[in-house]
């Protein structure tokens, strides 16, 4: 699509466009919890993941752009600190191939908030048709936003969030406060039934000020505020296991023998928390002394879950770019896209932890891990 097109969409769809907030925003599309019956225990043992809900890039006819040439997007991605990152990126390479009629220009802006507003601004000089960014922070955007306004650039925004500015068309991503409400929700599910009386959590956060842990921190501390629970500590792995198992090692030192729930925002965060604990002689997973409660539900997290270390793992689904596929595809024809759109998510959970919880008085449903729901994961 020429650029003078591009503007006058662009213009309508901004002026449409509302910042997410952290999850926190109403979003346009359905709920982030996945769609199943209220009655937990009859959710299929072997339910497909998300992944598998998306129409395959490759099944689509290849884009282009009016005069027939390959249309070309600059990616700057947060960094590759997690195994749901490189899924992620993964995911974005594949869609926007130049098989499928795309010319991708891709930065790794390695968790570095200064070098992703250079990344943009590199993609304004550039010219390309269309700006995809996963924001490392939430805030300082307005500028650099504008400045792609000005230029007639779209702006997607995946992920992670930006509250300080509507300058995008859409966002593409997870309900960040929905997933912390429930692991708190399930938590105090699972605790009933097991008779614990008495909850006593660390948390270990992700990037500090992004959307994600914003968004887990206040939703699993909602619940915890309401239930009366002790959050000991909350300190940040900024979403890496070496930073998961800094902290969780000063946690087994500073707080030992006395919490029973660690709450790790992330998969790589458990898995250096397990390596702390494993070395502080520390027992977890069920029947154990601690409940590990974690995020992303990547395929080596779920395999934690199976080999009962991991209590319960609540997914964030890291294949947006189907979904921002079509977003462009849409922006192509002349049409307005919906302002946020949340791909969906599962929990996960073996079986004897899988119990019925309600966030927000929607009741939800876990999916119990098996050989072939780990196969099919990301």
């Amino acid at each position: 699509m020429k650029k003078k097109v591009l503007a006058v969409v662009l213009a309508s769809t901004m002026a449409l466009a509302l910042a997410a907030c952290g999850g926190q925003a109403a979003a346009t599309s359905a709920p982030a919890e996945p769609a199943a019956p209220a009655a937990v225990e009859e959710a299929p043992a072997e339910e497909p993941a998300p992944a598998e809900e998306a129409a395959p890039a490759e099944e689509a006819a290849p884009a282009e752009d009016a005069g027939g040439d390959l249309i070309s997007v600059g990616f700057a991605q947060v960094g590759h600190e997690s195994d749901w990152r490189t899924a992620s990126t993964k995911s974005a390479q594949d869609v926007f191939s130049e098989a499928n009629g795309y010319n991708l220009s891709f930065v790794d802006c390695d968790n570095d908030s200064a070098a992703q507003l250079e990344a943009v601004r590199s993609f304004i000089e550039q010219d390309v048709d269309y700006i995809i960014i996963d924001p490392i922070v939430s805030t300082g955007w307005d500028t650099v936003l504008g400045e792609c306004e000005e230029a007639g650039i779209p702006v997607i925004v995946i992920d992670r969030t930006i509250d300080d500015s509507d300058k995008y068309v859409s966002w593409v991503g997870s309900d960040f406060l929905t997933e912390g409400k429930a692991a708190g929700e399930w938590l105090k599910a699972y605790a009933d039934a097991q008779g614990i009386k008495e909850i006593n959590a660390l948390i270990i956060q992700g990037t500090t000020g992004s959307s994600a842990q914003i968004g887990r921190t206040d939703g699993f501390c909602e619940v915890a505020d309401r239930e009366g629970w002790t959050v000991l500590d909350k300190q940040t792995g900024d979403f890496t296991e070496a930073g998961g198992q800094e902290v969780m090692e000063s946690f087994c030192k500073s707080y030992a023998g006395k919490f029973n729930v660690v709450v790790c925002e992330n998969d790589n965060e458990a898995f250096g928390a397990m390596t702390a604990m494993d070395n502080a002689g520390v027992t977890y997973g069920p029947g154990n002394d601690v409940i590990l409660i974690s995020y992303d539900a990547c395929t080596a997290g779920l395999k934690e879950v199976q080999a009962g270390k991991i209590t319960a793992d609540f997914e964030c689904n890291p294949l947006a770019a189907p979904t921002v596929e079509q977003v462009i595809k849409t922006l192509q024809s002349g049409g307005t896209p919906e302002a946020q759109i949340l791909v969906p998510d599962n929990w996960y959970a073996l079986k004897d932890q899988i119990v019925p919880f309600s966030v927000d008085g929607n009741a939800m449903s876990m999916t119990e891990v098996t050989d072939a729901v780990i196969e099919a994961q990301y």
